[in-house]
């Protein structure tokens, strides 16, 4: 029996002593950790320094950690649009004068002179009436001039006779009245056949309708043979030189908006060119439901290349900013 115990005994203090020396000693493991850290690491070879370098930027921790801000270079802000010296916009050229071109006088067309599409100058034949008998009224109102100056030239005559002889007494002062009566109003027959005479040259010329525009002929409304009324429009021209190119503008920029600034703009139908304008007219009104304002601006356009219509892309020189 005692025999067992022991035996037991042992068998116990073995087990213990085989746990104790499967597990280090907390002490121990943290000297080891020291000791190894405290280890100098073998100092690289020098062909791969360089890209040791270069893979691990200076600043860099040894963790591997990001370098701080202070010690890089980061892309700036874009600067707030309020600030810049410049500003762009969409808008359409427009023209400035439309006039809708009747003839003055009721008439058939003999000939059309231009088509759709055409440019026109200030002056230039649109169309002509059909003018045989208007020209037979001019005919006609010379002879009556003439006519009327011949009696005038007559009454004038008989009057200086009796102004002669009302003077020596040698004829009733009766008889000079008349004569001077006839006199006077062969005077107003001449200058009533003059008039009836101007006014017959005048529909003559009337009879050829001129653009009273620089521009293009937006539409052709008659042909050859139609008549025409005192109020039928013939022709629509719309003026092309200057134009007149409007857009909006948010109202923020309305204090830097200032008439005269430089504006340009590109159009699709050449490309890579830049045409140049100025500000004319800056609206008053700021628009409620998109809080901008109009703003019209003038193209000389002298060699016509621009036309009413086209869509532009709009870059405004602005003036300073205003400090508040």
């Amino acid at each position: 029996m005692k025999r067992a115990t022991w035996f037991l005994m042992l068998s116990l203090a073995l087990i213990a002593a085989g746990a104790a020396g499967g597990c280090g000693s907390p002490k121990k493991d943290a000297a080891d950790t020291q000791n190894a850290e405290a280890t100098p690491t073998p100092e690289l070879p020098a062909d791969v320094k360089d890209v040791a370098a270069v893979a691990k930027p200076e600043g860099s921790g040894a963790t591997g950690e990001a370098p701080s801000a202070a010690g890089t270079s980061a892309p700036s802000v874009a600067e707030d649009a309020s600030s810049t010296n410049t500003v762009n916009a969409t808008g359409e050229l427009v023209s400035p004068v439309t006039s809708e071109v009747a003839v003055r006088t009721p008439g058939r067309v003999g000939k059309v002179f231009v088509d759709e599409g055409d440019r026109v100058r200030r002056g230039q034949p649109l169309l002509t009436l059909e003018t045989q008998y208007l020209a037979l009224d001019l005919k006609r109102a010379d002879a009556e001039v003439s006519r009327a100056k011949a009696m005038a030239a007559d009454a004038e005559r008989d009057f200086k006779r009796k102004e002669d002889l009302v003077a020596k007494g040698s004829v009733a002062r009766a008889a000079f009245d008349r004569s001077q009566s006839n006199y006077q109003a062969a005077q107003a027959g001449v200058e009533s056949a003059e008039a009836a005479r101007d006014l017959a040259r005048q529909k003559l010329a009337d009879a050829v309708l001129q653009s009273p525009i620089s521009g293009v002929v937006a539409e052709r409304k008659t042909a050859a043979g139609e008549r025409l009324g005192d109020n039928t429009v013939a022709f629509v021209l719309v003026q092309t030189s200057p134009l007149k190119l409007r857009f909006q503008l948010p109202e923020r920029y309305l204090a830097r908006v200032r008439r005269g600034q430089a504006v340009r703009a590109n159009v699709d139908p050449y490309p890579g060119e830049t045409f140049t304008g100025r500000v004319s007219v800056i609206g008053g009104v700021v628009d409620p439901q998109t809080r901008t304002v109009a703003v019209e601006t003038e193209f000389p356009n002298s060699d016509g290349r621009l036309t009413p219509g086209l869509f532009a892309r709009v870059e405004l020189d602005l003036g300073p900013s205003v400090e508040g």
